[in-house]
């Protein structure tokens, strides 16, 4: 096997700034692809941009709020106009607001709605007709455990991540005939930015580890790992499936 699997891919990875998006851009990018970088932060695009390069990768900067459909369709007019397509697309970008249902205002959960489900379906819209017409595409979302169990909190991310998942299926179902695929990887905890202020509590950690059957949490790395397999050749059959990335979290189905 070629030592650049993607040589040559076009890809755009939204919330590529920090965490799993960043692990993610990077991973492709190692790999052979260009890769188009998506967030808001242009400065912070920036410095993973050089980062790439300067490990000898293409990557280019498309900063935009995803939740933005004017701004999400220049980004992707953007980059098609440069690349002439796009190949990989990873619906990465994602937040959550620990609430319980009762504490969620309408407006939380139409926000976290809109970020979680609406915009992976626009961007999957956007970058479609391309692979389509090209008869290759890999669409690769990031959804979480927490759309295929019950957690105490979090009811608004958790239903925008269940429902990304029948959406995986259902593009999966559509576009598998010319040539696209459309899977779904759900991770458990993984440090990132955005889940270091409950994993430095020791308490809360713990929690995690014991109904973690691996008895550790995830890295980003391991999340890209699976991104990049999902997005190469060897992966061509695996269609409309939601993969549990979380140590054993889902199987065991226990959370004290």
């Amino acid at each position: 096997m070629s030592a650049r699997p993607l040589n040559g891919r076009r890809a755009l990875v939204t919330g590529a700034s920090r965490g799993i998006g960043r692990a993610i851009a990077e991973r492709l990018a190692a790999e052979g692809a260009h890769v188009g970088l998506v967030a808001r932060g242009a400065e912070s695009l920036g410095e993973v941009a050089a980062a790439i390069e300067a490990a000898g990768g293409a990557a280019s900067v498309h900063a935009a709020d995803i939740t933005d459909a004017a701004g999400s369709a220049a980004a992707v007019a953007a980059f098609l106009d440069v690349h002439g397509g796009v190949d990989l697309l990873v619906n990465n970008a994602g937040g959550n607001v620990r609430t319980t249902a009762a504490e969620t205002p309408l407006s939380l959960w139409e926000d976290l709605i809109r970020l979680g489900l609406t915009a992976p379906f626009h961007w999957a819209s956007l970058c479609a007709p391309s692979m389509r017409a090209a008869g290759f595409g890999r669409i690769v979302n990031i959804g979480s455990v927490a759309g295929m169990t019950a957690l105490p909190t979090g009811a608004a991310y958790a239903s925008a991540k269940a429902g990304l998942s029948q959406l995986t299926k259902n593009l999966a179902r559509e576009w598998g005939g010319d040539g696209v695929t459309v899977n779904l990887i759900a991770p458990w905890y993984v440090r990132t930015p955005l889940t270091e202020p409950v994993l430095s509590d020791p308490d809360f950690m713990e929690t995690v580890l014991a109904c973690t059957p691996t008895g550790r949490i995830g890295t980003p790395e391991e999340v890209a790992a699976a991104v990049a397999f999902l997005c190469g050749a060897e992966a061509g059959w695996l269609n409309g499936t939601s993969i549990p990335l979380d140590g054993g979290f889902s199987g065991a189905s226990f959370y004290p």
